[in-house]
């Protein structure tokens, strides 16, 4: 097949300066992970510079593998409890006013990690009592029990992505099932969450699919929509069928405010956690 042509609107400045290197080296001497690395953001420059990234726990391989993610699969190691105080801690020392965590799969666990995550998001409000807490989680099987175990611990934001719509779900997504994540927004925002997903154009969807998707995602309660472009990590994940002109983009997030939602983030480069205390700041207080 050939490989379509990647648009100038998606040529990526690297980053730099202090902001960077200091990011960089918190990083590394407390062995964390984060998805801007095992996702291969292109935002990572930018966002490291300005001393912000989005944590990944539980280790970095993940029992899933989903066809357009560039984290490693596998069997995971055994759980590291110290991650938790070293991403508290890290928290405090980049002095943040707002993290964004998230996790790989850990079906291998009894309680997919659900524990673990609930244990977290409490030591970083303990260390960090003036942070806001976003988190985006697995789907946990849309297992109530396991859920509560996490929103019992209050994060502030409680994200779950759907990354496609509903006809490409079974072809993208490992496990994963499309009302299976609704459900998980349905839940959480009937527990007074402010919820937040988020989905990756260019993998075939056609218009009407994307306003399906953000219908559903509003019958559910999510408030919160990011919209980005899918960039093939490497030859072994799905190619891009087509890349979306901002244009495009533009028409996205005044479909998706029209239909309800508080906020939408649409833009190629945007993902997930993208300027995600902007929207905070701008929508929830």
């Amino acid at each position: 097949m050939e490989r379509v042509k990647k648009p100038e609107w998606l040529k990526i400045k690297l980053g730099g300066g202090q902001g960077y290197s200091f990011t960089n080296k918190l990083i590394l001497e407390n062995n964390l992970h984060t998805i801007c690395v095992s996702g291969r953001c292109p935002n990572l420059g930018h966002c490291w510079n300005m001393k912000t990234a989005t944590f990944m726990v539980l280790g970095d391989i993940c029992t899933r593998s989903c066809k357009f993610c560039a984290t490693k699969s596998g069997r995971p190691l055994p759980v590291d409890e110290s991650e938790i105080a070293k991403v508290a801690n890290s928290i405090k020392l980049m002095e943040l006013r707002y993290c964004v965590i998230t996790s790989v799969d850990r079906d291998d666990l009894p309680d997919q990690g659900a524990n673990f995550w609930a244990k977290l998001i409490s030591e970083v409000k303990k260390e960090n009592p003036n942070t806001k807490v976003e988190v985006l989680i697995p789907d946990f099987d849309a297992k109530e029990e396991l859920l509560d175990i996490v929103l019992e611990s209050q994060p502030d934001i409680l994200g779950h992505n759907m990354e496609t719509v509903k006809r490409l779900t079974p072809q993208v997504r490992s496990r994963a099932r499309y009302e299976r994540s609704l459900e998980v927004q349905k839940y959480a925002a009937s527990k007074g969450f402010f919820t937040k997903s988020g989905i990756m154009l260019g993998l075939g969807e056609t218009e009407d699919e994307v306003v399906e998707l953000m219908a559903d995602l509003r019958g559910a309660g999510c408030q919160l929509l990011t919209i980005g472009q899918y960039l093939q990590p490497t030859k072994k994940h799905l190619p891009v069928q087509e890349y979306i002109h901002p244009d495009q983009f533009a028409k996205y997030k005044a479909l998706g405010l029209g239909l309800g939602f508080k906020f939408v983030e649409s833009g190629p480069l945007v993902r997930s956690s993208y300027m995600a205390e902007t929207t905070f700041n701008q929508i929830v207080q």
